[in-house]
């Protein structure tokens, strides 16, 4: 029948409804269900092949990577200044000290007997400076070059000074009126004696007056009056046999010079013991040297500086040295000691009234002939010397080394043609490509700095804003003045210098030159700054009163800086000399009462945490050394390490192509730190009371124990001298 009749597909439907599968059916089902699971299985063993073939070439790469970073690393420098590098850094490092245990006997211990890093740069740059004075060359009559080259020359001219013995410093006397010692005296006035002196000879026999922008806004010019500097140290502590023999010390120097001078010796004698009286006396008026900062200094104007100390006619001797200012008795001055100006207006009155001016002459003459001894034969020098190296003994100080001629008539040639030198000296060491260099540098730590302040825990909004704006407003002048870059500035014809017929002669016309020029340069509105250190100098200075950041060309040249050098070598380097001026702009926020708005105790517990933290550190022994005085530029020190680190990582990480030394096993990271250690490589001297830095081995091991950084990459044990258990973190 045709409706008992059912279809395939119908049997299929029930048997499935019934839970029934006719023996056909089974058997396909068995086989389709076998191939399913063998392509479930496949696909697993597909997806763990895949994944183990992905995760072996993720390996492999890594490894290769990993083998070629650590076997090749970055690609080496060959250049001629990056092997000089090289062989500087092998020249002074030690293998025998640990790293971690005294990073600076590690870097610097092999630099004994040697000059700082920055004395041996500066000396580099008047090696320069003498080859370009040495080449052969023509130049327009009267220019500038021509003048230099002359001036140079006669002071290299050691036969004709010889030949020419003290003469021509017996004319100079005579011009003075002469003085007893030399039976020829014209008794002159007191003060107009004084005043050719200062005016015409450079010489202050009883106060030093110098042009100088004000130290309080709007910084205009001002004359200051500070105390004289001897040439013999009189110190009232000091004890009674070592202030006798310094007195011995320095009335034999000048019982030499009447000699040399064709004095009777009796006389001679004389006029040298009362000449070292009055120095005596008036060294017991001298305020300690570390006391004359600008905030101890008093305005004052020439007509109260006159009642204070009526021995000097102050009007007519400064008129004279500082003309062509037009000064009058209301004429502002800054004063930072009127104590010892009142004394020695004092002791000076008492002399004009015993009728002593002849012993007065006979001491503003013997304090020229020391000023002057620079440019007289060797006589002169030699007894100059002797008394210096006498000195030092006794006040237990090391020995100066000796100057090489050439040396001297380099800085006398640089200080008298400055304009001319730095134009030279520019052409030739401080081309375009490094300055843009050097100022790429100094972009990326002041930003770094930027960064840091951002983040700074200790500081308010409010001050923090005002310390960015600060930085952000901060001028910055890099290499050379911007007038050496203008030849018709630089090559100045000099027409009031006279060269010859002696080399005192010149020196004469020279210093006077120098003066008319310094108080021209005041004088005149500058929209820029003034530079008071030579392009070819090595210091970095922060000038607060134009807001501007300087670093000399001199400053930026091998081995602290190059275009061609590993940037780990530049970041370490000039990039931490950079990061330390910028910080003298926030210096102030660190002072007692700098920061009124800040977390003071979070800020005095970092700055006592520093100043122990260098307080600790062992010093050789007859060393003394105050953290304490020396805490601001630690504090720089620290923090100049750590923003120029954290610059460098910066490059780093955005920019490849970064180099090594040849041959040298550091990596970047290391050659960062080594780089920083060689610009602080020098002996310990003896402390200055005026440096406010620490002794070099603080200034190395200081900053890099305090850094973590260090450790880390120098794989430093922690609790080793160079990786402590706490740090100080400041800025």
């Amino acid at each position: 029948m045709e409706g008992g009749d059912q279809s395939g597909e119908e049997l299929r439907e029930q048997s499935q409804a019934t839970g029934m599968v006719p023996p056909q059916s089974q058997e396909v089902s068995a086989e389709e269900g076998r191939t399913a699971e063998w392509s479930r299985h496949w696909a697993v063993t597909r997806r763990v092949l895949i994944a183990v073939l992905l995760l072996g070439l993720l390996l492999g790469s890594s490894v290769l990577w990993l083998y070629i970073f650590l076997s090749c690393g970055p690609r080496p420098c060959e250049t001629p200044v990056c092997w000089d590098l090289r062989a500087r850094y092998l020249a002074f490092r030690n293998t025998s000290v640990a790293p971690c245990n005294d990073f600076f006997s590690f870097a610097c211990n092999r630099a004994k007997g040697t000059n700082h890093s920055f004395q041996a740069l500066a000396e580099e740059n008047k090696s320069r400076l003498q080859r370009i004075l040495e080449a052969p060359g023509s130049w327009r009559p009267g220019s500038g070059e021509e003048k230099a080259f002359q001036f140079y020359k006669s002071c290299m001219d050691t036969d004709a000074i010889e030949a020419s013995g003290a003469g021509p410093l017996r004319q100079v006397i005579e011009e003075l009126g002469g003085w007893n010692i030399s039976g020829n005296w014209t008794s002159l006035d007191f003060n107009r004696t004084l005043r050719l002196l200062m005016s015409q000879y450079g010489h202050f026999p009883f106060f030093r007056a110098y042009l100088r922008p004000h130290p309080s806004p709007p910084h205009t010019p001002v004359i200051q009056i500070d105390q004289p500097e001897f040439g013999i140290p009189l110190k009232q502590e000091q004890e009674q046999k070592i202030y006798a023999q310094i007195v011995r010390a320095y009335l034999n120097y000048l019982n030499h010079l009447g000699t040399l001078l064709g004095g009777d010796r009796g006389n001679v004698h004389q006029h040298a013991s009362l000449s070292t009286t009055i120095t005596s006396r008036l060294s017991q008026f001298l305020r300690p040297l570390e006391q004359q900062q600008d905030k101890f200094f008093t305005m004052i104007t020439i007509e109260q500086l006159q009642e204070m100390a009526p021995a000097i006619d102050w009007l007519s001797c400064l008129q004279a040295t500082f003309t062509p200012m037009s000064l009058s008795p209301s004429q502002p001055l800054v004063v930072h000691d009127l104590d010892y100006l009142r004394n020695m207006s004092q002791v000076v009155e008492e002399m004009l009234l015993s009728d002593s001016r002849n012993v007065l002459q006979s001491h503003m003459i013997f304090g020229l002939v020391w000023t002057l001894s620079p440019a007289l034969d060797s006589k002169f020098q030699e007894a100059r010397r002797k008394l210096t190296e006498e000195l030092l003994e006794l006040t237990e100080r090391p020995p100066m080394p000796a100057q090489p001629r050439w040396m001297k008539c380099v800085e006398e040639t640089g200080a008298f043609f400055e304009p001319t030198l730095a134009a030279l000296f520019v052409r030739e060491a401080f081309g375009q490509s490094i300055q843009s260099a050097a100022m790429e540098l100094f972009t990326e730590i002041k930003d770094a700095l930027i960064v840091r302040l951002k983040k700074l825990p200790w500081i308010s909004e409010e001050t923090r804003k005002e310390a960015l704006d600060r930085v952000t407003q901060l001028k910055v002048e890099m290499g050379p003045p911007q007038r050496t870059l203008k030849p018709e500035l630089a090559r100045q014809e000099y027409s009031d210098i006279q060269i010859g017929p002696s080399f005192l002669q010149s020196f004469l016309s020279s210093v006077r030159s120098l003066r008319a020029r310094n108080v021209q340069s005041f004088l005149q509105p500058f929209s820029s700054h003034r530079w008071p250190v030579s392009p070819w100098a090595v210091n970095a200075y922060y000038s607060i009163t134009d807001h501007v950041v300087v670093f000399p060309a001199g400053l930026l040249q091998p081995p602290f800086f190059h275009p061609g050098y590993p940037r780990a070598v530049n970041f370490g380097a000039a990039g931490i000399i950079m990061a330390h001026e910028l910080l003298h702009i926030l210096y102030q926020l660190l002072l007692p009462g700098g920061c009124q708005a800040c977390d003071s105790h979070a800020l005095q517990e970092v700055l006592l945490c520093l100043e122990n933290h260098y307080a600790a550190f062992p010093l050789p022994s007859r060393t003394s050394f105050s953290s304490c005085h020396t805490r601001l530029e630690n504090a720089a020190d620290t923090a100049g390490v750590a923003i120029a680190l954290q610059a460098y990582s910066k490059r780093l990480s955005l920019y490849r192509g970064e180099t090594a030394l040849p041959n040298e096993a550091f990596n970047p990271h290391q050659l960062f730190f080594q780089s920083y250690a060689q610009v602080m490589c020098g002996e310990l001297s003896a402390p200055d009371p005026l440096d406010s830095h620490s002794p070099p081995s603080l200034r190395v091991n200081g900053p890099l124990r305090n850094n973590p950084a260090f450790a880390r990459h120098f794989q430093c044990a922690h609790g080793t001298p160079m990786s402590p258990s706490s740090r100080c973190q400041l800025w």
